[in-house]
């Protein structure tokens, strides 16, 4: 087996470059959609709404195939193709000449996405059976560091030099996270099977997963609840400490709530190790959902950043856990195409909360966000409780 620990530290460094990347302009996209000439509040929401659903959609679409292919050719393949494909789309945005083209760009972008998924199907696949939540909680800190940094500096970029230059920087993050995967990651991959083997096997149809649909189902509901808000967030920060250098804000507050995306991935893993998947994602789906709540209500720039920081030390643990929980539950010979189907279940659970979430903001006001997002929160519960009845204990 390749040295798990290199492996690991490499695709950490290549994910917190790449998410680096992602957060340098893509949490400013709401002020930028406004720069394309877009100022009405509802026919912000909206195209802020069809803005994320476009890259969502295609990458649930193209997940599942990209997850065939690593089965086949390896997974480290994966994640190079999502980073250079990244470096040449994301500048284009910069160049966009209305808010169309920033969304068909956006679309493009999504077919060719997945860093997360790449990275997580390589790392369970190259670590010890017992490492495995340690390795994958430790691998989404580096989400959130990325985005951290990203979101300060990019808030502060945006803000001074513009969105054409945070464009540009984001797509050099890509081109130096995939040249980081180039050198340092190493796979011993060996398919199972050939192409045409594979193919044999496959069906213009859901495949037969078993028991295993429950954790994909807990994946879509939790990708619907972690990004209800987020489109919305820069124009929560404006509402609430108004539009000067709202960019920054917004950055700040990103950043900081990454650093609970940080500590969470690393100690909500280790719990899953030690206690149980199940029982650490029931309690962060609970706190989670109650600390929603004080978003909506937010009334000044403290609140917003206190409620988040909590909020997302809880939210932020239930990727790695359900990622965790399926990685035990599939044999390694399929890794590549459950995370794939992993990855897609996530995405659809943002498409769909970019449609629905999108309607909330224009009907009932960015508030009401907040609070539906506690709701769904919370409806992860029962839906957890039923998939720890149909799949087989572990711990």
């Amino acid at each position: 087996m390749v040295h798990w620990k290199k492996n690991l530290i490499f695709v950490w460094l290549s994910q917190f470059l790449s998410f680096a990347g992602f957060s340098f302009a893509m949490p400013f996209i709401p002020f930028y959609i406004q720069r394309l000439g877009i100022t009405d509040p509802s026919q912000l929401s909206i195209w802020v709404a069809q803005f994320t659903a476009a890259g969502y959609l295609s990458f649930t679409v193209f997940s599942p195939i990209w997850g065939f292919l690593a089965d086949i050719h390896g997974r480290r393949i994966m994640l190079l193709r999502a980073n250079f494909a990244n470096a040449i789309l994301t500048p284009l945005m910069a160049y966009a000449p209305g808010v169309g083209w920033l969304v068909a760009i956006r679309l493009v972008m999504g077919a060719f996405s997945g860093t997360n998924t790449a990275a997580q199907t390589l790392i369970s696949g190259n670590t010890p059976y017992e490492k495995r939540g340690f390795a994958l909680g430790t691998l989404s800190s580096a989400i959130y560091s990325g985005a951290m940094a990203g979101a300060f500096l990019g808030g502060i970029i945006v803000d001074t030099f513009g969105y054409r230059i945070a464009f540009i920087l984001c797509g050099c993050m890509f081109l130096a996270a995939g040249g980081l995967a180039a050198i340092g990651v190493k796979e011993d991959f060996v398919p199972h099977m050939t192409f045409q083997e594979k193919m044999k096997e496959f069906e213009i149809r859901l495949p037969r997963f078993g028991p295993v649909w429950y954790i994909l189902l807990l994946v879509l509901i939790m990708g619907y609840a972690r990004q209800f808000d987020i489109p919305f967030l820069p124009m929560m920060v404006e509402k609430v400490n108004g539009a000067k250098d709202a960019a920054s804000w917004t950055g700040l507050l990103t950043s900081a709530s990454a650093i609970a995306g940080v500590l969470s991935g690393i100690v909500l893993g280790w719990l899953a190790d030690k206690i149980s998947a199940p029982k650490v994602a029931l309690c962060s789906a609970l706190l989670a959902g109650v600390l929603m709540i004080p978003h909506g209500l937010a009334n000044s720039i403290g609140m917003l950043f206190t409620a988040r920081f909590a909020m997302v030390f809880f939210a932020g643990g239930l990727d790695p856990v359900f990622q965790i929980w399926l990685a035990k539950c599939t044999p390694d010979k399929d890794r590549g195409l459950f995370f794939g189907w992993a990855g897609s279940a996530k995405t659809l659970g943002w498409v769909l909360c970019s449609v629905s979430s999108g309607a909330v903001a224009m009907f009932a006001g960015i508030r009401a966000v907040y609070f539906v997002a506690a709701v769904v929160y919370i409806l992860l519960i029962p839906a957890i409780f039923c998939a720890v009845r149909k799949l087989p204990p572990h711990k």
